[in-house]
């Protein structure tokens, strides 16, 4: 599923073998494990010469998104395996208002040498809308309810 400036959207595949299920790794040349502490509201960050791919091997966040003026949210949790495709210049950030920490892989492709201001935050430009990431992540964890 493709969204707004190539974010791509992958279910992640598996195998099952006896009792354990085997999940299709991604390619990349750097491969970080990415810890986001309970009651976290993080700002922008922008990568100019890399493609983050991220997956929730723990828990649950919001991914956010800025494009044309406008947040996206993107709810990613353990229960629904999927790689979520950042490329280079989409500034995007992270909600994990839970009272656990989120564990995720980062896979990242690099497209060139990283800036040390690809790591620097950014401000949000405007306040991020917590009552509708809140509500997605229970959507996402609790279907019949929300």
């Amino acid at each position: 599923m493709s969204l707004i400036k190539g974010i791509e959207i992958r279910p992640l595949s598996s195998i099952k073998g006896g009792m354990a299920e085997f999940y299709t790794p991604q390619s990349s040349h750097e491969t970080m494990l990415v810890q986001i502490p309970p009651q976290t509201i993080e700002d922008l960050y922008v990568h100019r010469f890399q493609t983050d791919q991220l997956l929730v091997v723990r828990g649950s966040f919001v991914l956010v998104v800025l494009h044309n003026r406008r947040y996206q949210y993107i709810p990613m949790s353990e229960q629904q395996p999927m790689v979520v495709s950042i490329p280079p210049y989409v500034p995007h950030g992270a909600i994990n208002l839970s009272s656990e920490p989120c564990m995720l892989v980062n896979a990242l492709l690099h497209h060139g040498s990283p800036e040390a201001r690809d790591y620097r935050p950014m401000k949000p430009p405007f306040p991020y809308d917590l009552v509708a990431a809140k509500r997605m992540i229970q959507q996402l964890e609790y279907p019949m309810i929300a």
